[in-house]
């Protein structure tokens, strides 16, 4: 058996063991181990299995992650994302289907604080959906919407998916941050267009809610938030002009989130040490994979197979465009079956060196890649945000309607996807005014 052929089996054992719900760090560091020792021999495999983790964990860019998940897990558990809902209800309500708008605008300001789309739709699934049930609104339109919505942590930074991809692709980290900026708040104007554009067509998805707010109550609403957005702009605006890196953003961004609990009265010692263990147990849960990537990835260098798919994939014609939308088949399909993280980790090692190959920038990439991994998280069987939704609902709303309200939004993604694709600047003008 040669190298490619060894290469070609690894990664059909990575996929099966997958499957078959082997954590995917595992699953893929054995399948690495196994698959250099047959190239090499068995010392330097195990010379790379104990010399990845030390270096992995020890890599300073890395950091950026627990930094990042503490200041997401303090802001959500402290109430500081506490009222986003209610205060876009009051903001938004006069809007056609109003509510289901005002939790867009919730779920883009909570994604951004927490970074997680999983925490995004739990969260918002109990607090935005049986109000909306409580007005009348579809049932589909009312859970669709925060499973969808609740993805867009993944692209509106800061985002762990960007830290791992700046990672692996060495790309500026801050780059990714300020392109991920535009393209997130484009998907929220056009999720927002598309529930309102339904809404007008058929006004019995969303009843009109006949609630009337002072100017008093609409400024309290404000009061009650200002915190996160100051957070989250706070991080984001020292990143773009250069006062701190991404790494060291993480932790003013944790700084900043237990200042401001502690400012609020809402930082307990209990509070404190929780989201210590959560942010811990992320960290290395996440580490675990990146590890076994890692060696998945010097497995894939070894055999030459990323080089023959980048071979392949360019025989078919060295038109760009052709070439994304082989990816976007890709991303697509595999999204049905693997969690976001997971399914970008594992095919970096061979999508890069095509991606060099055509000398893509590689900024605007990473967005491309990071907006297809948003669709994955809703699209069946697998998708891992409409579980959660129905996780958090219970019986309020079948696994059926809650799949059927995504599709509006998994078609509102494509068309996201198509304008990010032809209009590459979307991406890049943010990160553009940086290098200046």
């Amino acid at each position: 058996m040669d190298k490619l052929d060894i290469g070609m089996l690894a990664a059909g054992a990575s996929l099966l063991l997958i499957a078959l719900r082997v954590q995917i760090g595992v699953a893929l560091g054995v399948v690495s181990f196994l698959g250099i020792a047959a190239i090499l021999s068995w010392r330097a495999a195990w010379g790379m299995v104990t010399a990845v983790p030390f270096n992995v964990v020890g890599d300073w860019n890395l950091t950026a992650i627990p930094m990042f998940l503490l200041m997401g897990y303090i802001a959500s558990s402290s109430g500081l994302t506490r009222g986003l809902f209610r205060a876009m209800r009051i903001l938004l309500s006069r809007l056609p289907g109003g509510l289901a708008v005002a939790s867009v605008g919730a779920c883009a300001l909570f994604s951004a604080a927490s970074g997680s789309s999983v925490a995004t739709s739990a969260a918002m699934a109990r607090i935005a959906t049986p109000q909306m049930l409580k007005y009348r609104y579809d049932p589909g339109l009312a859970s669709g919407v925060i499973a969808s919505a609740g993805t867009l942590g993944s692209l509106i930074p800061p985002s762990i998916l960007m830290v791992l991809y700046g990672y692996f692709a060495e790309v500026s980290i801050a780059e990714l941050f300020m392109a991920g900026f535009l393209p997130g708040l484009l998907s929220a104007i056009l999720y927002s267009a598309m529930i309102i554009g339904r809404v007008m067509v058929d006004p019995s998805l969303a009843p009109q809610v006949q609630e009337h707010f002072s100017r008093d109550e609409k400024l309290e609403a404000l009061k009650d938030i200002w915190p996160l957005p100051v957070l989250i702009l706070a991080v984001l605006a020292g990143i773009f002009v250069g006062f701190f890196t991404p790494t060291e953003a993480g932790a003013v961004g944790a700084f900043l989130a237990i200042l401001l609990s502690w400012w609020r009265g809402a930082l307990r010692w209990s509070l404190f040490l929780d989201a210590i263990v959560k942010t811990l147990s992320g960290t290395a849960s996440i580490f675990i994979v990146v590890i076994g990537t890692i060696l998945l990835a010097r497995l894939m260098a070894l055999s030459g197979l990323p080089a023959a798919m980048a071979q392949t994939l360019l025989s078919f014609g060295s038109d760009p465009l052709l070439v994304i939308m082989m990816v976007w088949v890709l991303y697509l399909v595999l999204g049905c079956f693997l969690d976001s993280m997971g399914l970008m980790l594992l095919t970096l090692p061979i999508i890069l060196p095509v991606a060099r190959e055509l000398d893509f920038n590689l900024v605007w990439f990473c967005i491309v890649l990071v907006k297809l991994l948003e669709i994955g998280m809703v699209t069946p069987p697998v998708g891992l945000n409409v579980y959660v939704m129905k996780a958090s609902l219970g019986e309020l709303v079948p696994l059926t309607k809650i799949f059927r309200g995504v599709t509006w939004f998994i078609i509102t993604d494509l068309v996201t996807l198509v304008v990010i694709v032809l209009f590459p600047w979307i991406s890049l003008f943010l990160p553009s005014l940086m290098a200046r």
